[in-house]
């Protein structure tokens, strides 16, 4: 999940360190999906690492990362001896029309479609911008594991931060707080204590918790099948008790 907080381009550096790819469950699975499509849209990229995994692993065609973020665009385009497309906006911002083979959200970028009517833009645009014999992946935490309750400052997450230019090593601590919970949607707060910073760094966040069975009318009425669910990154069934739910859909005929 990208943060609102990290949108902050002052901000956005830090997104690598608290959420590093060695420890993105997300990235092996999405992976080879990428590297067997000629053409990839990541929405909701970030700062791109996903897209340049595919690139360094030998990916030879288009691909193409969409986030609202500059900052993190910013981060993204660290790299631009890879060929890869970086844009500005979100999916009711852009258009495009069959153009790739594979359309994905990691991090859970999927439950910041908070709204019934922006949920619903959305999926019709990647619809859109899937071929023919496309596929869209995402995935959104299982509602029933109430991933939320252990939202609290008592579950920090304390990383090494890069260490100085003098070779001091410093610790950043990040802290989630439950603010609301309002039917599908939970509000919380992002703490960051970053190295060198007198005062925290606060930014607050919402988002949408759908279950399978709202999903998949979702789905349906967007014009998306799905194909495969899963419930947890090594590919296990979904159950009540599963992390999440992960959704590999395809465009269906009209």
């Amino acid at each position: 999940m990208v943060d609102r907080l990290f949108a902050d381009p002052a901000l956005a550096s830090w997104y690598d360190v608290l959420c590093p790819t060695d420890e993105r469950s997300d990235f092996g699975f999405y992976l080879p999906h990428l590297m067997s499509a000629r053409s990839v849209l990541d929405v909701g990229c970030g700062t791109g690492t996903l897209l340049r995994l595919a690139r360094e692993a030998g990916h030879q065609g288009r691909l193409c990362g969409l986030d609202p973020g500059a900052g993190m665009l910013e981060q993204a385009r660290r790299w631009p001896e890879l060929d890869i497309e970086w844009i500005l906006g979100d999916l009711e911002s852009t258009s495009w029309e069959r153009e790739f083979d594979f359309v994905v959200m990691t991090g859970h970028a999927f439950q910041e479609l908070l709204g019934d009517a922006e949920l619903r833009a959305a999926l019709a645009a990647v619809r859109a911008a899937l071929t023919d014999d496309g596929r869209f992946g995402f995935e959104t935490r299982n509602p029933l594991a109430r991933a939320w309750e252990s939202w609290t400052t008592d579950v920090p997450v304390d990383v090494p931060a890069p260490a100085d230019a003098h070779g001091s090593a410093a610790t950043v601590r990040m802290t989630r707080q439950v603010r609301s919970v309002d039917g599908e949607t939970v509000s919380f707060r992002t703490t960051l204590d970053l190295p060198g910073e007198r005062a925290p760094q606060h930014g607050d966040s919402t988002l949408r918790f759908l279950g399978a069975d709202r999903l998949t009318a979702f789905l349906t009425e967007a014009g998306l099948a799905v194909d495969e669910w899963y419930g947890d990154w090594d590919g296990g069934p979904p159950t009540d008790a599963s992390p999440e739910i992960i959704v590999m859909a395809r465009r269906a005929p009209a």
